[in-house]
């Protein structure tokens, strides 16, 4: 008998909602998790002050000062090597023309002897037509193996010294590649000072840079009092030494004075009247680093240029310059000296009187008077 279909209805399976918890699960350690990330993570570095950004602002041009007299003096030193690579070369050619020259002349005393052969002295004696002959040949023969002899010794040492100077020539160039390595080097790295003190400017509100401004006016107006201060030393210092040298003028009258000349003072006066005339003229062109006239100048380009139009030469870089002429205290200065700042020497102006210069100061501003407080001073000197 066949089996009977169970009719019996089927029981349903209550199905678990293990999936849904294990998801509940997942996004509560996820929340857990990220809680205890939050709380343990470093907090976001706070804004940086106005007067920080000043400070760094200030400090990156400075930096960018000092990587572009890196790199006027990696300039002066390529074209200088450059001067020194062409002298060289062709000095090198002019070696090989005149050692090209000795071979021909040897190859041309090689090729006569070939046609001649080697025949012996009493052969030729006896074969020659007219005794006379003979002997004002071989008289002729003799000339011409001295001056064989001069020519071999002439293109050893011509061979010698185009040698020297081709190795010569090797080595400058060498030296040229490395003037030329460190330019671009220190080219790119005004520009990355350059970048990133705009960048930082850039991201500042309009209420920042107001305040800014206004940091900077105190600053001025600050470094303005100090160079009044040195004025008034200054002037009182003048007064002492006018009243000294015309009691020196009454004692010469009645012959008690001792005479002192300032042949000396008037010749560095008439050249510093030439330099500051120079500079002032120059007062509201741009600063543009590593330029040197006549539409732009650095701040050593200008003073270059100054003491040029006076009759002066001075070295492309402050660090250079800081070495030419005398060292005068900042109490002594006299117009025309040159006032260089920072440690590292990376900034000069022309002292024009009354605790003010006329400098070129960074990228953005112009040629322009200032005063010598505006900027830690690091020493001064008179050129000449």
């Amino acid at each position: 008998m066949p089996a009977l279909a169970s009719h019996r209805k089927p029981r349903t399976r209550v199905r678990t909602s293990s999936s849904a918890v294990g998801l509940t699960t997942a996004a509560l350690a996820s929340v857990t998790l990220l809680s205890t990330q939050s709380a343990t993570a470093a907090p976001a570095e706070p804004k940086p002050s106005i007067e920080e950004v000043q400070k760094k602002v200030d400090d990156l041009y400075r930096q960018a000062g000092t990587a572009t007299q890196q790199y006027n003096k990696a300039k002066t030193a390529s074209t200088q090597q450059r001067s020194k690579v062409d002298a060289l070369l062709e000095a090198a050619a002019k070696r090989a023309d005149k050692l090209n020259e000795t071979r021909r002349e040897l190859g041309n005393y090689a090729a006569a002897q070939y046609r001649s052969g080697a025949i012996a002295p009493t052969a030729t004696f006896f074969l020659a037509d007219d005794p006379q002959s003979y002997f004002d040949q071989d008289q002729l023969m003799a000339r011409m193996t001295s001056q064989q002899q001069k020519a071999v010794a002439d293109f050893r040492t011509q061979q010698s010294e185009a040698a020297t100077k081709r190795v010569e020539a090797t080595k400058s160039l060498q030296t040229l590649t490395e003037s030329q390595t460190t330019l671009r080097t220190s080219k790119q790295q005004v520009q990355n000072k350059l970048a990133e003190a705009r960048t930082m400017l850039s991201e500042l509100t309009a209420e920042e840079k107001a305040r800014l401004a206004e940091l900077e006016r105190k600053k001025e107006a600050e470094a303005r009092r100090k160079a009044e201060e040195l004025a008034r030393e200054q002037a009182a210092a003048a007064k002492a030494e006018a009243d000294r040298a015309a009691e020196e003028a009454s004692k010469e009258e009645t012959g008690t004075g001792t005479g002192t000349g300032t042949g000396s003072d008037s010749s560095y006066a008439s050249k510093a009247d030439k330099v500051l005339a120079f500079a002032r003229d120059q007062i509201g062109k741009p600063y543009v680093w590593g330029a040197t006239g006549p539409s732009s100048y650095d701040c050593s380009g200008l003073t270059q240029a100054a003491w040029k139009a006076a009759g002066v030469d001075l070295p492309r870089t402050t660090w250079d310059q800081v070495e030419v002429g005398t060292r005068v205290a900042t109490a002594d200065l006299k117009p025309g000296d040159l006032v260089f700042f920072y440690d590292d020497i990376s900034h000069v102006g022309i002292y024009k009187g009354d605790g003010m210069m006329i400098h070129a100061p960074k990228p953005g501003a112009n040629v322009r008077e200032e005063s010598i407080y505006y900027m830690p001073i690091y020493g001064s000197v008179r050129p000449a």
